[in-house]
């Protein structure tokens, strides 16, 4: 799986030098602190484990540790036990048996690996896919507001970030982790091996190792300290590329001609990008020279030393094999070690984000609140009390003191401007948003009360910026791939004037919408979305009806038909409605305007017509536009 790609941002200008220094120690200032440290996410991952019935991915990495550890330990012996067999001249039938018996344990240790790799592999995907599924219903039955906080939104795409893929922290962890314990066990291992060389010796290849991973460290994490760099540039490139196949595009990069600006930012990026892995490479190379230089004095310390035994000692060569075997292997066990530690530490980071997000606090009760039964003919009435809210880093009120009342079976309309603060009225109504001062009162008592996912289910609401899923026609209706009731599904697609066009549609109730993922999907028209989402809405059958505008595809004659349509469908029920067209909300029984966040003037369309205010004024504006003139000539 990869990553999907950002959008490039916008260019800006070149900043000035204190604007420049400002901006980077407020970015110091927002680098993200882990609020879980490696030892509580490696422990969080192991209760994952458990908790998912995936045990077998414990032991399987234990497993596979234990055997990279005795293939290491066969290939540190072989060629030792099998020149020490030659030099105790041994029979021949005694060589063989000793050549094959290693051949043979480690063709079943690579055996056995491989199996065991293939194995936990599905494993390790099945826990990564839990993880995403938690963050996938965080992110759909969290409160409200949290989707509109930045520090949420980050979260959230880190999150994803961190399990898109197989070597994302959320999966490559257990192989760290694995790892980690097979270099450690092997490190004890080998240091009982070299007890009998003196400690100076195996402190100098300690100290040489130790040296040789502190100089390449910062040289091989260029890439990692430079990752955003290159990821702003990939994903310039990435958007270009997207940008140039969008069918939405399409009409502007010929209209405009827009292909040259195309290529001349995708020739910058590309530039951009090579002069990077020219950097990346200048640094590999200098990493390298030091680990060669390292490594040369450490062997020839060994070397000496062993010569030395063998020439005044008379140790034999297996023996001198297998200590400068072991001591070559001590570097890349220390440095493993600490690469693993390192690699632990990046990943805890992002599973460290993954938990927080996870563990965002919630400002609605979701569980822990009063249950709420709700059934269709369910009475209701939700008042407002003192209403007032405003967004966060907002300078004023949205709304202000607001008093209303939305009674049983009453049909309101409320009309204002754009921005008037319509949406975030009816936001308030249903529970999506909480007062920043006073109450939402159902039947009298706090919504705050109750569990939101139960509140939520008195409303069936379509907003202007309505979803349609990558499913059938009926699904989208349904809001489910299971237990469809196809005659009720005919039934609302009926009530919302969308018969005919379903019909004539080659899979009927089961074609595909949405290209996105089906390439053969139908792409109905804005008008005929519409009037699905209102069947998706019917087909909810809640007690209270909410419709914000969701006809502003339609013509207004159009619109004005269905609102009247859809108030017969929905009689003795609480119904709101939004339109900016005041002729399509005057069968309502009260209408309200709101202006500058509160409310301006209620009545009946009739009544606020004879008043001369506002709402008159506002109407004899937009009717001009909808009269039949007859021509001049006629």
């Amino acid at each position: 799986m990869k990553k999907t790609p950002k959008e490039a941002p916008s260019p800006k200008g070149p900043k000035k030098p204190e604007q420049a220094k400002g901006a980077k120690s407020v970015q110091k200032e927002k680098k993200h602190k882990p609020k879980f440290n490696m030892w509580q996410n490696a422990w969080w991952m192991l209760r994952l484990a458990w908790t998912e019935k995936e045990k077998k991915v414990l032991v399987l990495c234990i497993a596979t540790a234990l055997l990279a550890i005795a293939g290491s330990l066969t290939n540190l012996f072989i060629t030792p036990v099998i020149l020490g067999t030659v030099e105790e001249h041994a029979p021949f039938s005694t060589l063989i048996l000793t050549i094959l018996g290693f051949i043979g344990l480690d063709l079943l240790i690579s055996a056995v690996s491989s199996y065991l790799d293939a194995n936990q592999l599905y494993g390790k995907i099945t826990l990564r896919s839990a993880i995403i599924n938690r963050i996938n219903n965080k992110a759909c039955v969290t409160s409200y507001p949290n989707l509109g906080k930045k520090d949420f939104q980050e979260l959230r795409e880190k999150a994803g970030d961190a399990t898109c893929g197989n070597d994302r922290a959320s999966e490559a962890v257990w192989n760290t982790m694995t790892r980690l314990f097979q270099n450690t066990a092997a490190f004890v291992i080998h240091l009982l091996i070299m007890s009998a060389l003196p400690p100076a010796l195996i402190l100098t290849v300690l100290a040489t190792s130790l040296l040789n991973y502190f100089i390449s460290k910062p040289l091989n994490n260029y890439s990692y300290r430079h990752k955003d760099e290159a990821g702003r540039i990939l994903d310039r490139l990435s958007y270009l590329q997207r940008s140039s196949r969008d069918h939405t595009m399409a009409k502007d990069i010929r209209l405009f001609g827009l292909r040259p600006w195309f290529e001349e930012l995708q020739d910058k990026a590309v530039k951009a990008y090579l002069a990077y892995l020219m950097k990346e490479q200048n640094v590999l190379v200098w990493s390298g020279i030091a680990d060669l230089v390292l490594a040369f004095l450490r062997n020839g310390v060994t070397y000496a030393y062993l010569i030395g035994l063998i020439l005044n000692d008379g140790i034999s060569i297996s023996l001198f094999l297998l200590y400068f075997s072991a001591t070559g292997n001590f570097n890349g066990l220390v440095s493993g070690i600490l690469n693993n530690l390192l690699t632990l530490h990046k990943q805890s980071i992002d599973i460290s984000i993954i938990r927080e997000f996870l563990e965002y606090p919630e400002p609605f009760r979701m569980e822990d609140g009063e249950p709420l039964s709700v059934e269709p003919d369910h009475p209701c009435e939700i008042r407002l009390e003192h209403v007032s809210f405003r967004y966060p880093e907002a300078e004023k009120d949205t709304l202000t003191d607001i008093d209303l009342t939305l009674r049983p079976g009453e049909k309101l309309a409320i009309v204002g401007l754009n921005g008037a603060g319509k949406t975030t009225l009816v936001k308030l109504l249903c529970g999506l948003l909480d007062p920043t001062r006073g109450r939402v009162l159902l039947n009298g008592r706090d919504i705050r009360e109750y569990n939101r996912p139960d509140y939520y289910r008195l409303f069936s609401a379509v907003f202007q910026d309505f979803s349609l899923l990558a499913a059938s026609v009926a699904a989208n209706v349904a809001q489910s791939e299971d237990d469809i009731d196809m005659d009720r599904v005919r039934e609302c697609v009926a009530k919302a004037s969308l018969t005919e066009k379903i019909e004539s549609l080659p899979d009927k109730y089961e074609t595909k919408l949405n290209r996105e993922i089906y390439l053969d999907a139908v792409m109905l028209s804005g008008g005929e979305t519409q009037r699905l989402m209102l069947a998706r809405a019917l087909y909810k059958n809640g007690p209270v009806v909410v419709l914000d505008e969701p006809t502003a595809a339609l013509d207004p004659i159009a619109e004005s038909e269905l609102y009247r349509k859809y108030s017969e469908m929905t009689r003795n029920r609480s119904s709101v409605y939004i339109s900016h067209r005041l002729a399509s909300t005057r069968f309502c029984d009260r209408i309200i305007l709101i202006s500058d966040g509160r409310i301006a003037e209620e009545g009946t369309h009739e009544t606020l017509l004879q008043k001369g205010a506002a709402y008159a004024e506002l109407f004899e504006v937009q009717s001009k536009y909808y009269r039949e003139e007859t021509p001049a000539n006629a």
